[in-house]
């Protein structure tokens, strides 16, 4: 049975972005793919307030996490982990596997990091990079990444921004040149409301100049081979042609939105789940760092978030439970992004007050 998904990704895809995906195939080495990417580009940079050039890669979003810590950290350096849930806690992951060495600020699930958290932090060392986790999917927390980074650029310019926005971008808005970010990658299948498989990531030009001082890079997601390519609107390795058709119509269709329209419905799609949530349940993460694009909801119920779900199904729709052993059962999710309306979030939410008899 088919299930609209209020889940934080894979999110539901319109059928005419699938049917996007349909177009002839074309050589990626041909004219035709140089124009297709060159008629992306634009969007891209407009989508992300920036001038800078807007990487693609046939990769989840983890890829260019691996793939920017790498190149971010030169010999004798190291990087600043803020962890704040079990995605943002994959970047000390990662960058412990690549042998970049890393410190870590923790706070408690459910709080944000804070600019006075990270001043503390980086004044403690000599640190090449920062990672910032934009929206931290497990838990619903969004991060204050303008308030953040205007600290990190003015008292330690020598520390690049890394910023995994994967469940936040093209759902909230990131000016990434006013705010001095250097990397903020994303997947697709988020907020951009596109299948799996494509990630998308503008990069500074401070952090070109970062990786071409660091020896060991990688191939696959070397900026500064990208770079070359990227001006010639090409990829090194072969592309997602099918999703990058798919992008393409997306971005039309976002453009034609609005950007300001697109950040209000997401917002007014949070607003109501949160109102539902505080009379039904109760929020998880801290008020004060509340996403935009998915909420977490304490189970004080004591149901069982399983059989909501399966329930859920059966009606055609279908939710998120905790997440991992820490949040299973404890909590839920439900993620309001991409092409859903506050009318899809209406309709979600009494099909729980029917279930539930709330």
């Amino acid at each position: 049975m088919y299930k609209k998904l209020f889940i934080p990704g894979p999110t539901h895809v319109r059928e005419e972005i699938l049917q996007a995906q349909t177009a002839p195939m074309i050589g990626h080495r041909s004219k035709d793919y140089s124009d297709l990417q060159g008629e992306i580009r634009p969007k891209l940079q407009k989508l992300l307030y920036t001038g800078q050039p807007v990487f693609l890669f046939a990769s989840s979003g983890t890829g260019l996490m691996e793939g920017s810590i790498r190149q971010a950290v030169r010999p004798g350096k190291r990087a600043l982990v803020t962890a704040c849930g079990a995605f943002s806690d994959r970047w000390y992951n990662i960058a412990v596997a690549n042998g970049v060495p890393a410190d870590r600020v923790d706070v408690e699930w459910g709080q944000g990091i804070t600019p006075a958290l990270v001043d503390e932090a980086l004044s403690q060392g000599d640190y090449d990079a920062v990672t910032i986790t934009f929206n931290e999917t497990s838990t619903g927390v969004m991060n204050p990444l303008q308030e953040i980074a205007a600290l990190v650029n003015r008292k330690y310019p020598d520390a690049v921004i890394l910023v995994d926005a994967v469940s936040g971008m093209a759902g909230a808005k990131i000016e990434f040149d006013a705010w001095g970010l250097d990397v903020a990658f994303a997947s697709t299948q988020k907020c951009f409301a596109l299948p799996p498989g494509l990630a998308v990531a503008p990069v500074s030009e401070r952090m070109l100049e970062r990786a071409a001082q660091v020896p060991n890079r990688g191939y696959y997601f070397d900026f500064l081979n990208m770079l070359k390519y990227y001006q010639k609107d090409q990829t090194p390795a072969t592309p997602a042609i099918s999703l990058i058709n798919a992008l393409n119509r997306q971005l039309d269709d976002i453009l034609a939105e609005g950007l300001e329209n697109r950040w209000a419905r997401h917002l007014e799609m949070a607003e109501t789940v949160r109102t539902w949530a505080r009379q039904y349940w109760a929020l998880f993460p801290d008020e004060r760092f509340l996403s935009n694009t998915v909420t977490t909801i304490k189970n004080t119920r004591g149901i069982s978030v399983a059989d909501l779900n399966k329930a859920l199904g059966e009606r055609g729709a279908m939710l998120s439970n905790g997440y991992g052993k820490q949040l299973k059962e404890k909590t839920f999710r439900i993620a309001h992004m991409g092409d859903l309306t506050v009318a899809d979030i209406t309709w979600l939410l009494g099909e729980i007050d029917d279930i539930l008899g709330l």
